[in-house]
């Protein structure tokens, strides 16, 4: 398991950005929500739900049980509707954090944004919300590339709750939006594709990453997206 690799034990300190050490951490921790979400949705124990707040809610508890239940990890929280450190007015659905002072870290640790698939109806609601929002700056894509989420950071994280049709129709689906949205929109381009990088049939998870030029001098983004079908 990640979270016994005695390595993680030495997570303490600064995670300076310049740090290659801090870069398989991002890699780690991705991996530990990834373990984590399928056991998650499968858990006898967890309340029905569909509404994304409560389904984010849900995970962020049983997250935190997580890590305080796996050698490695018990410096770390997960905690839900978190200020955003440049951008105050705005709340970051999900972050992973310290939890005390074993580690240092300027702000929140890695931001991640929660979406469900398909996004729900509505007359300021766009279905292609994971990416874009006509309607504002709804869109979970949108918000990163724009800084308005997660302009202090190199990386983020996204998770989809996928309630109907499946993982690979998902893709497909996603990957047309982006080309959609390059051939109308000037601020994307084929740099924001998102490509999968792993799909667990058995465990109806999928892994995908994407890198996203920002404007306004902000550095490019990385993303991992995790993809769990509920």
């Amino acid at each position: 398991m990640l979270a016994d690799d005695p390595r993680l034990l030495r997570a303490t300190g600064r995670l300076a950005p310049e740090l290659r050490l801090a870069e398989a951490w991002r890699a780690s921790l991705v991996e530990f929500i990834a373990e984590a979400l399928p056991v998650w949705r499968d858990d006898p124990s967890r309340p029905p739900a569909t509404a994304e707040t409560e389904l984010t809610s849900q995970l962020c508890g049983f997250l935190n049980s997580a890590t305080r239940h796996s050698r490695g990890w018990d410096y770390l929280q997960f905690r839900v509707e978190e200020p955003d450190e440049t951008k105050k007015g705005r709340a970051i659905d999900l972050i992973a954090a310290p939890s005390g002072v074993r580690v240092w870290i300027d702000g929140a640790l890695f931001p991640i944004e929660c979406k469900r698939m398909p996004t729900p109806t509505g007359p300021s609601r766009d279905e292609r919300e994971y990416l874009h929002s006509r309607h504002g700056s709804r869109g979970g894509v949108q918000r990163f590339k724009a800084g308005a989420h997660g302009a202090a950071h190199r990386n983020a994280g996204m998770i989809a709750y996928v309630q109907t049709d499946g993982i690979e129709a998902w893709r497909q689906r996603i990957s047309q939006w982006i080309l959609d949205l390059i051939a109308t929109l000037p601020d994307w381009s084929s740099a924001d594709m998102i490509q999968l990088q792993r799909h667990d049939l058995g465990k109806r998870l999928a892994v995908l990453g994407s890198q996203h030029p920002r404007a306004n001098d902000l550095v490019p983004l990385a993303v991992d997206h995790l993809w769990i079908e509920m």
